[in-house]
């Protein structure tokens, strides 16, 4: 895909922050729109479909945790790639934006050449993953993944996932029985160029037991998770 092709969504409350992020972005060659709250976030993600929204969180009207979470409860943007965008770096911020579906977090202050640097892996690896097999449908037990709609199928059941998690279960299930290091695991969903809390894996685990199963999933202690089918 085109950068020309590419349409980001800037939200903050702060002027100084969308003129200058939206500068360098703009001079990347991507399309940007703007938003000034969580309100007018979701109303342009409605209107603009974009591939990218970066998110701040601390914001007047809506903020960007409400925001995430109604836009992933929105059809045709359930797996538009998301990134918090705050000066908060605390442990519990980072852990209820993913909870409601971030894709990503990325802390203020950063050099604009950092955040591009930051946004193309991110772009990267969704490109990537998109690429990854030559089918569009999996099946592994029981479970259909299909990678063109991100949604797994399951007792006959459509189940729409985020995009991290659709990626993570996809990476997991691609391999039923082998152990994925924590490590691996982090490099092929969320890349090594990007940043994201230790205990980014655990939440999305946790959100894809309760959505899917928890006998599905098994903890290697000490070294990661695999995918398991028919095991009590």
């Amino acid at each position: 895909m085109k950068k020309a092709d590419i349409k980001i969504l800037l939200v903050d409350d702060e002027p100084d922050i969308l003129e200058i992020v939206g500068y360098n972005l703009k001079n990347e060659g991507y399309k940007i729109y703007t938003a000034k709250n969580g309100i007018e976030a979701i109303a342009s993600a409605k209107k603009n479909n974009p591939h990218l929204i970066i998110l701040d969180i601390m914001m007047p009207e809506m903020d960007g945790i409400e925001a995430c979470e109604k836009i992933r409860a929105t059809k045709g943007l359930e797996n538009v790639l998301i990134t918090f965008f705050t000066a908060r770096g605390e442990d519990y911020s980072q852990m209820a934006g993913f909870d409601v579906g971030a894709d990503d977090y990325i802390t203020k202050p950063i050099k604009p050449k950092v955040l591009i640097s930051k946004i193309k892996a991110l772009l990267r690896r969704v490109n990537e993953f998109q690429n990854t097999s030559s089918s569009d449908k999996l099946k592994v037990g029981e479970i259909i993944i299909d990678r063109e709609e991100y949604v797994i199928i399951k007792d006959g059941e459509k189940l729409s996932l985020p995009r991290k998690e659709f990626e993570l279960f996809a990476l997991l299930a691609s391999k039923p029985d082998k152990v994925f290091k924590r490590d691996d695991i982090l490099d092929k969903v969320w890349g090594n160029e990007v940043v994201v809390g230790g205990r980014t894996i655990d939440v999305h685990i946790r959100k894809l037991r309760e959505k899917i199963g928890d006998n599905f999933f098994k903890t290697v202690k000490g070294v990661g998770y695999k995918f398991v089918i028919n095991e009590d």
